[in-house]
């Protein structure tokens, strides 16, 4: 199926540019000896608001502040049809509300219980054709159109959402979204042709603007289904066709500062998780394409991974279908997977010493 920024300076001129030196001083005399300034302050001086200074707004679907504007009752919301899940790419939980995105159904579903039939989940969305992800900052939620290059936009009021905007021509294949808190950016990754495209809104404003689009050279003819951000750095997993590696670039210039290659076994990888001082990775296929090398991995560090030193963990959640997204949701972690009927979400932990307490959810 095809299917993880120190904010760069913006180039247009900003008042707040004139009074850089004096606020940096005022940082760095906070910062801990040889400490850089936080991404978050970082992105204070530096970035002016999106409505400022963008390459596109989001067209308006429906404007909920409109006088004109009729809510809809709850209970009118439509419900979920399916009682099982088609290929689920991806699980997360935003405030008190779980979101499945249900790939070959062309939806995204939520509930506020993991414990009830698929059948008592709401439909966020039908207006998408296989869509993978889901991300929000607690005003705005925005979902990947992946087969319509879009991204959705949608708002929550009085308990219903409404989808509000849409940004189209998002590269090829829109695959995966990420909020990121320190930068305030939705990082919306286009999978076939290594573009980045990064989007934001003014503080206490849910009109969403296109910011920036970065590239990845090396990913350009590369299918990459994921990227990782930690600390200051951005990690994406090649795919194929292409030579398989993990890329460590820096977050504020996308640049390439570190190159991991993998067997060609784990050409196909699909997400990295760091947790408890070890990397995870979910492996869809193998340089040729085969499934049958769909698996998940743990390693100490991604150096490893060129000498085979690494652990298949794959057997704690039953093996033979093919996992996918990992999420982390309040002190768990999630798996969505497909090929194996009844085992298309699971919950489970990590420690220090491994996966731990392994349960499939749906």
């Amino acid at each position: 199926m095809k299917k993880t920024l120190r904010r760069p300076k913006h180039p247009l001129l900003n008042i707040r540019f004139l009074i850089f030196p004096l606020l940096l001083a005022g940082l760095l005399t906070a910062c801990s000896p040889g400490d850089p300034p936080s991404r978050a302050a970082i992105k204070e001086i530096n970035s002016p608001l999106p409505s400022e200074a963008h390459l596109r707004a989001f067209t308006t679907v429906q404007d909920l502040a409109d006088e004109n504007f009729t809510p809809a009752a709850g209970q009118d919301m439509p419900r979920n049809a399916f009682a099982d899940l088609s290929v689920p790419t991806y699980i997360t939980k935003v405030q008190d509300t779980y979101f499945i995105v249900d790939c070959y159904h062309d939806q995204v579903i939520y509930h506020d219980s993991l414990a009830d039939p698929l059948t008592d989940w709401h439909v966020l969305t039908g207006e998408i054709a296989k869509g993978h992800t889901i991300a929000s900052d607690g005003l705005v939620y925005l979902v990947d159109d992946t087969e319509g290059n879009r991204i959705l936009v949608f708002e929550k009021k009085e308990g219903v959402f409404y989808h509000t905007q849409t940004l189209d021509e998002v590269g090829n294949r829109p695959h995966y979204i990420v909020y990121d808190a320190p930068t305030d950016t939705f990082y919306v990754w286009s999978s076939m042709n290594g573009e980045m495209y990064l989007c934001r809104h003014d503080p206490g404003s849910p009109q969403m603007y296109l910011t920036q689009v970065r590239t990845v050279d090396a990913l350009r003819d590369t299918y990459v289904r994921s990227f990782t951000i930690d600390g200051d750095d951005i990690y994406f997993v090649s795919g194929i066709p292409g030579t398989p590696a993990v890329l460590q670039a820096d977050l504020s210039t996308f640049a390439v500062q570190k190159t991991y290659p993998v067997p060609d076994e784990l050409a196909g990888m699909i997400q990295i998780t760091f947790a408890e001082k070890n990397c995870y990775i979910t492996v869809s296929t193998d340089i040729t394409g085969s499934q049958d090398f769909a698996t998940i991995i743990r390693a100490k560090n991604l150096k490893d991974l060129a000498r085979g030193k690494y652990e298949d963990i794959y057997e704690n959640f039953i093996g033979g279908g093919t996992p996918y997204y990992i999420t982390q949701i309040d002190n768990s972690y999630y798996l969505t997977e497909h090929r194996i009927p009844g085992h298309a979400v699971w919950k489970f932990d990590i420690s220090k010493d491994g996966v731990e307490n392994v349960t499939a959810v749906y």
